[in-house]
């Protein structure tokens, strides 16, 4: 397009854009593409970029109202074009943008691209110039209607018509996101780099071009994933700017990945408020939501997040720890909203500036006996009643697939005959594994699936699934339990309730996504049977004292490496764990406790946060129980076969006091507890 002085229009250049962009357009459609483009090129004004403020404020809410915290403290230092090193813009023009000197300041194809996206259902996004993307940039929101991107193009004419292409250049690259809160090459060099644009080098250069494209997807602050991607990149820029004869051979060839340095996070995420944050952020992103975008786009986002709940969850921790625990220690929790999946409490770990890994929603840890009722449902679920009554001596050896499996009681504890309530409320392994076995291990993985563990935790059907040998999320526990305490119904969890515009309009509302995948007279059943776990079985001491009806279940670990509790009410579902590093590290002796199980510290996490969580709300009671099976003691004792128990490799703890084996009646083997 031929440059205009400022104030003058090109109506050649109106008519061949209008033509272009709705060529596919036909009749009076066609006439009314022109028309509206041609108005659209008379109306929308080009704002004043000195006067240009880029970033506005995205505040984050509890789900009242009240303020949790804020994105978008902007970085930025402004650069005239001349300070910025002529690699570091043949960089970015390798990178985005090859024939910017000489092309028009919009891309037909891209456009066109575009167009196809959108009547397809797809993104209005790819294809732009450095032109457009200024443009998108500087003066326009991100939301992805025709409108904005019919207003984007009109803006980038009319910037080829008033400004130089160095002019153009020298804005995006003052106003372009970088990602890790920096606009602008200069902030960018500092935050990656540690030195002034002006000092950086051909590879540096390379490496802030690449992350223009999509700043978070190639921060390798993320992981090892994103630095490939970041690499890969890099390459690409260096062979673009070879290409086009920007460097020479010998500076490509000499041309080595550099180091970058670590992100700094903002003190506003200090402590367990910056897990929340990020993992709100980390869920817009998978709505579509860009770093760039939250930075300064505005928003509101309110969450599900009760301001109750949030600070129970915190209080309750450093209640139970309140001195300064080791650095490979670590606890989640997660509190979510039987048959809705909001996530009303997340607590991923004591501060966010000293570690990012969000120990609710990233860690994982084996689950242990938090397995365990996923067997009792399956075993429900064929009709085995909470009446049944099997032996829990110890150690055991069952077959697993032609080879041995010895099964040992937590502390060699030895039980009698007992019947399923007993056998929940004391949590016994060699009671726990034939009743797999019976129910079928096959059967138990989809129960888990069902529940809601998702798929990206590895489930293997043999006799060990019953004691947890897998590795899920805290949020993934968290959510089963909710299903049982919603009586069946599970519902995905979600935090982002609501997403409002800078002008209040409504981007995105949060759904109950719900199904009912349990028949509520097994749930039932379960939960008549965890009842005991906290009216007098391994979690009584610590959670005894709420005032309401409970129930739940501990899960401990080979050798005390993760300790869990996960506990429901009719109203929250919330599951606690607690782990080291690796399953080879033990948290014995952690705050002088000699035998960490998840009756100790997660339980009594669990206790004290639900207490006040619940705090002057309604008591509600649970479902009676269905007695599936009946009410008659059922004798299941050798319903398994065993192998011979020498093949059980002796352990070196000494065996505890035989456990006094309750009387098995008709009265007693359903009494509710």
């Amino acid at each position: 397009m031929q440059k205009n002085l400022v104030g003058k229009v090109d109506l050649k250049a109106v008519k061949r854009w209008s033509i272009r962009l709705f060529i596919f357009g036909a009749g009076g459609g066609f006439i009314l593409g022109v028309l509206g483009f041609a108005y659209a090129y008379f109306t929308v004004k080009v704002p004043d970029p000195n006067a240009f403020v880029n970033s506005q404020t995205t505040i984050i809410q509890y789900a009242d109202g009240s303020e949790i915290g804020r994105l978008g403290a902007e970085n930025r230092v402004s650069v005239k074009l001349a300070a910025i090193p002529l690699n570091l813009r043949h960089a970015v023009l390798a990178a985005e943008d090859r024939t910017f000197y000489t092309e028009s300041a919009i891309s037909p194809t891209g456009i066109l691209r575009a167009l196809f996206n959108d009547l397809r259902g797809g993104s209005l996004a790819g294809g732009s110039t450095i032109t457009q993307q200024y443009a998108k940039t500087a003066f326009l929101s991100p939301e992805r209607t025709i409108t904005r991107k019919v207003k984007e193009l009109v803006i980038s004419l009319k910037l080829a018509s008033q400004m130089s292409k160095d002019q153009i250049l020298e804005n995006y690259l003052n106003t372009i996101y970088f990602g890790r809160g920096s606009y602008g090459v200069e902030s960018a060099s500092q935050v990656f780099f540690g030195r002034d644009v002006n000092q950086l080098t051909i590879s540096q250069s390379a490496v802030l071009a690449s992350i223009l494209r999509s700043p978070g997807y190639y921060d390798p602050a993320n992981g090892p994933t994103y630095l490939k991607r970041l690499q890969d990149r890099w390459k690409y820029v260096i062979n673009g700017m070879l290409t086009e004869h920007w460097i020479t051979p010998a500076q490509a060839a000499a041309a080595k990945f550099p180091q970058i340095h670590p992100r700094v996070t903002s003190g506003s995420l200090a402590g367990p408020k910056g897990y929340v944050m990020s993992w709100v952020v980390n869920q817009l992103g998978t709505l579509g939501f860009t770093e760039s975008q939250l930075q300064t786009g505005g928003y509101v986002i309110k969450t599900t997040l009760v301001k109750k709940a949030q600070e129970a969850a915190v209080d309750a921790v450093a209640k139970v720890l309140p001195g300064k625990i080791p650095d490979n220690v670590h606890i989640g929790l997660v509190s979510i909203r039987p048959g809705t999946g909001e996530i009303v409490a997340l607590y991923g770990g004591r501060d966010y500036l000293v570690s990012q890994l969000n120990n609710a929603t990233q860690s994982i840890a084996q689950a242990g006996s938090s397995f365990k009722p996923f067997a009792l449902v399956a075993a429900l679920e064929q009709g085995i009643p909470l009446t049944s009554v099997w032996n829990g001596g110890s150690p055991k050896v069952f077959d697993d697939a032609g080879k041995p499996y010895p099964v040992y009681n937590y502390n060699q504890e030895q039980f009698g005959n007992i019947d399923l309530y007993h056998a929940t409320a004391e949590s016994v392994n060699t009671i726990y594994v034939p009743l797999g076995i019976k129910a079928g291990p096959d059967k138990i993985v989809d129960v888990l699936r069902r529940a809601g563990i998702p798929t990206t935790v590895a489930l293997m059907p043999t006799p060990s699934i019953s004691l947890g040998v897998a590795s899920p999320h805290v949020i993934d526990l968290a959510a089963a339990y909710a299903t049982f305490a919603a009586n069946g119904v599970y519902a995905k969890p979600y935090i982002v309730q609501e997403v409002l515009g800078p002008n209040q309009g409504v981007l995105y509302q949060g759904q109950v996504q719900a199904s009912q995948v349990f028949q509520a007279d097994v749930m039932a059943d379960l939960t008549a049977a965890l009842q005991t776990v906290t009216a007098y079985g391994t979690a009584s001491q610590s959670v005894g004292n709420i005032g309401r009806p409970t129930a739940g279940k501990t899960g401990t670990t080979t050798n005390n490496a993760s300790a869990w509790f996960n506990g429901y009410t009719p109203q929250l579902a919330t599951s606690i764990g607690m782990f080291k590093d690796d399953a080879t590290q033990s948290l014995n002796g952690l705050a002088g406790v000699p035998s960490v199980t998840g009756g100790t510290f997660p339980a009594k996490i669990w206790g004290i946060y639900t207490k006040n969580a619940l705090a002057n709300e309604p008591i509600m009671d649970f479902p009676a129980a269905a007695n599936i099976g009946g009410t008659d003691a059922v004798n299941m004792v050798n319903a398994v076969p065993t192998l011979d128990p020498s093949l059980a490799p002796p352990i070196s703890n000494k065996p505890s006091k035989i456990k006094p084996t309750p009387a098995v009646t008709k009265k007693s083997a359903v009494k509710k507890p």
